[in-house]
Formats: structure tokens, sequence, C-alpha cells
């Protein structure tokens, strides 16, 4: 979630800043949504155009579609429920550590409050202001328990992503991704050539929506993304033509 500073929370500086322009907002980093979605759409694009080119051209129309409403099928469910899995394990492997930090803060609090004093010194206070910051929020026990977890754990209890949300999202994206080679054959264009031309764009048009959305140079991104693309798709076919020679 975005997160600003408003001018009744901010001092004297800070309302100055705000006046000059300096106020800003920061995207979501959490990952809860964008890496499922990205990951999905791209893995759904490139298996079914490899499973596509690997094919070769050399069988009907009919066979394309259903084997690759097939991989649609499967591989999204797959995905999503592959997704939802491991996220739902990170987030018990997170919760159970954190209830350990838990118990060592209910057994052992000046111990604890010790320790955040040195978390606060490797920030630069000097020992004085170090240990009224620790004691500051230890008194809050579900405060010092968010501390405790960022400093120990890197992670936010709190700010955990959701399985559904990662499994859903993995799920329709890899739906809509291995959609975009079938279209060709779904609307009669029985095309190789159509179906790379149109993949080709799909993967730089989606590179290059991960590049903005990250702040990295869109064309690149897009170029990156066409290039991996490519190579998947280009090993595929080989395998293909050298059996399918062979048989």
């Amino acid at each position: 979630m975005a997160q600003e500073k408003e001018p009744a929370e901010a001092g004297p500086a800070g309302r100055a800043a705000l006046r000059a322009g300096w106020s800003h907002r920061h995207r979501d980093v959490s990952g809860g949504w964008l890496r499922p979605t990205v990951f999905g759409a791209v893995d759904g694009l490139v298996t079914n155009a490899s499973l596509i080119s690997g094919l070769g051209g050399g069988v009907s129309a009919h066979t394309v579609v259903l084997t690759g409403a097939a991989s649609l099928v499967a591989g999204a469910f797959s995905m999503g429920t592959g997704e939802y899995i491991s996220v739902t394990n990170q987030n018990e492997l997170v919760g159970a550590e954190v209830l350990l930090e838990a118990r060592m803060l209910s057994r052992f609090p000046d111990a604890e409050e010790e320790e955040l004093t040195g978390y606060f010194r490797e920030y630069g206070a000097d020992p004085e202001t170090a240990a009224r910051m620790a004691a500051a929020v230890s008194a809050d026990p579900d405060t010092a328990l968010r501390v405790h977890s960022r400093q120990e754990l890197g992670v936010d209890p709190e700010g955990l992503p959701s399985p559904l949300l990662a499994g859903v999202s993995s799920l329709f994206a890899f739906s809509a991704g291995a959609l975009v080679p079938l279209l060709p054959y779904l609307f009669g264009a029985s095309s190789l050539a159509v179906t790379l031309v149109l993949t080709a764009a799909a993967l730089v048009a989606g590179g290059m929506t991960v590049g903005r959305l990250t702040g990295r140079p869109v064309l690149r991104s897009g170029l990156r993304q066409l290039a991996f693309g490519a190579l998947a798709i280009a090993v595929t076919y080989l395998v293909g033509h050298l059996i399918g020679s062979s048989a």
C-alpha cells in the first residue's frame, strides 16, 4: 500500500518539504500479486508457444487446439495450486519463527530488550538513546514482536502475502498467457508463423509492462523477455523436429 506523510504529521522541515513537492508514494513491493501474475503469464505464454512449436506445424489445427487447451487447463491449475501451497508453507514457516520469538520475549524480556538496544546502536544511536528506544518499543509486546521479527527474520508478521491471492493470480495469469498462442488456431489462422509473431509481441509487451512497474528501461525489459522466451521455443521446436524426423 502506498504511504505518504501528511502535512499535519510532519514537523516544520517536513511541512516545508511537502510544500516544495517532496511528498511521494511508494509502490507495493511485497510481491503478493506481482510475482505470481508475471511468472504465471510468462509461463503460460512460453509453455503453450513452445508446445505448439514442438508439434512443428505437422498436425491438424484440431490437434493443436486440443493439446493447447489441455496444457492450458493443466498448467493453470498446477500453477495456481502450487503457488497457493508454496505461499502457505512459507507463511507457516514464518509463523512458527514468529511464535518462537514471542516465547523468547515472554520468557526473557530483559535479554530481548538488550538485544534490541544493540540493534539500535548498530543503526548509529548512542548507548543512552538506544536504551530509551529499546525500552519504549519493549513496553508494547505487539510492537516489540514486530520489530524483533523485522530485525531477525526480515519480515513483518502482519504483512505476509495472501496464499489465495497468489494462487488465483497465478491461475488466471497462466490461463491468459497460454491462450495467446492458441488464438490463431481458434480463429482459423492455422499457421505456426502467426502464432510465433503473436507470441513475440506478447513477450515484448509483457516485459515492457514489468519494466514500467519496476522502474527498469522498458525496451530492455521487453527484449530480455523476448530473448528468454525465444530460446525456450527454439529448443522445443528443435527437439520436436528431431523426434519427428526420426519417427
